[in-house]
């Protein structure tokens, strides 16, 4: 029997030979990273082996983006932590936050992930990357810490759900409305340690930024990863990042999944999830009227260029309701540059946006788009659990960057079709 991408690309960090699904092996690391919320806890676990040296200075980065630009003297604490340990082991690839952005994007953006590798992350978002051919794997900050010592990790081989997409996308549906969709059909359990593998000539169609919208939401179907087999659209957004080589994983003919599931998107509209999971997903259409106080446009999901330009797109020539707060945040400095230089900026922000420099901020409830008791949030970030933007009786409802552009507009959950 044949392997997937996945297994395959276990068999290549392990010494074990022929894996199986179930086997518990012990893998090699090619990139590991953590956050200014995790990577503190890790570097106590790292200091409490007692090794004097991470096991590879290239390998390993800490960025600085969920509650930064500091917010309080806590959060400073915790930045001066990663920095500074940097420092101390000469880590090749440390941002400040001059330089940084929101890790999930930062990573890719600098060529730091490649296809084939295995990349540890810990943060639960980290399958993000899988957009790229890579397994990506979120953990906790002891296992961090162990691999920051040792470049290994035991992982269990995981079974494979394919998720295949066909048909013609419907106006304004993107990738975050497939995994929205998708969520919705199977449940926040519904991949349970599995990988989700995203296939199909729909997928095969869509640009990378909305790829890594569809693997960063993996994890809110409970999945190991999410993962997209490389081809020439992932080529060529490496093309100007990296040198270095790497090489493309494929499925094997005969491999083997738990299940496969396919999908007609001519069926999808933009949804919206509503509280409090992100398997609450609903069509545009069945809405019936939800004032909000507050719309963000941002975060590890869909904080991307693409996703500005459908926000600015929406908003031109528009004002934002004057009962709402329209936050944008894009993802990395890199993406906030390219925004000002097309001019989005401009639009947004005649709009009646504010700009916010990138941070993880107010997807977890940090700083930059705190919500109040009985507030309601359109918002484009990847959860919605009970008090995550802010007070515990606060609503976060989550869609796509074209729902949330229309909907700061006219104060309500809206479909773009209402303002265009």
């Amino acid at each position: 029997m044949g392997q997937t991408i996945a297994e395959k690309i276990l068999q290549s960090h392990s010494d074990i030979k022929n894996i199986k699904k179930g086997n518990l092996i012990k893998a090699k690391v090619d990139f590991a990273f953590g956050n200014d919320i995790t990577g503190p806890l890790a570097i106590e676990v790292f200091n409490q082996i007692g090794v004097q040296k991470v096991f590879n200075r290239d390998k390993i980065t800490f960025v600085p983006d969920h509650f930064t630009p500091n917010k309080d003297i806590k959060s400073a604490e915790q930045a001066k932590i990663i920095k500074e340990f940097s420092q101390r082991q000469k880590l090749t690839h440390y941002f400040e936050i001059g330089q940084c952005g929101i890790e999930h994007a930062l990573l890719p953006e600098k060529g730091l992930i490649l296809p084939g590798q295995l990349i540890v992350g810990a943060d639960s978002h980290t399958p993000t990357s899988g957009a790229l051919g890579a397994l990506a794997v979120g953990v906790g900050s002891t296992d961090l810490g162990a691999v920051l010592a040792v470049g290994e990790i035991w992982l269990k081989v995981p079974e494979t759900i394919k998720f295949v997409y066909n048909g013609q996308l419907n106006k304004w549906v993107g990738g975050k409305d497939l995994i929205l969709y998708t969520i919705s059909q199977i449940g926040v359990n519904g991949a349970n340690y599995r990988i989700m593998e995203f296939s199909g000539e729909v997928i095969r169609k869509l640009s990378m930024d909305n790829r890594f919208t569809i693997c960063n939401m993996a994890i809110e179907a409970g999945a190991k990863s999410g993962i997209i087999e490389a081809d020439d659209i992932v080529l060529n957004y490496l093309k100007k990042r990296t040198k270095d080589n790497f090489q493309i994983v494929k499925n094997d003919p005969d491999a083997e999944y738990e299940r496969i599931i396919e999908y007609d998107v001519a069926n999808i509209e933009p949804q919206v999830a509503f509280p409090h999971l992100p398997g609450n997903g609903k069509p545009i259409s069945e809405i019936e009227e939800i004032r909000i106080d507050q719309a963000v446009i941002g975060s590890c999901t869909n904080g991307r260029i693409e996703d500005l330009r459908i926000a600015a797109s929406i908003l031109k020539n528009h004002k934002v309701d004057s009962r709402v707060r329209l936050i944008i945040i894009p993802a990395t400095q890199q993406i906030y540059l390219d925004a000002m230089e097309e001019g989005l900026l401009k639009i947004l922000i005649e709009a009646g946006a504010v700009i916010s420099p990138p941070t993880c901020g107010p997807c977890i409830g940090g700083h930059m788009g705190v919500l109040a008791k009985d507030e309601k949030a359109i918002s484009t970030t990847n959860r919605n659990f009970v008090g995550r933007m802010g007070h515990p009786e606060s609503e976060v409802y989550l869609s796509g960057p074209a729902v949330a552009a229309a909907s700061a507009i006219t104060g309500k959950i809206s479909s773009p079709e209402e303002v265009i």
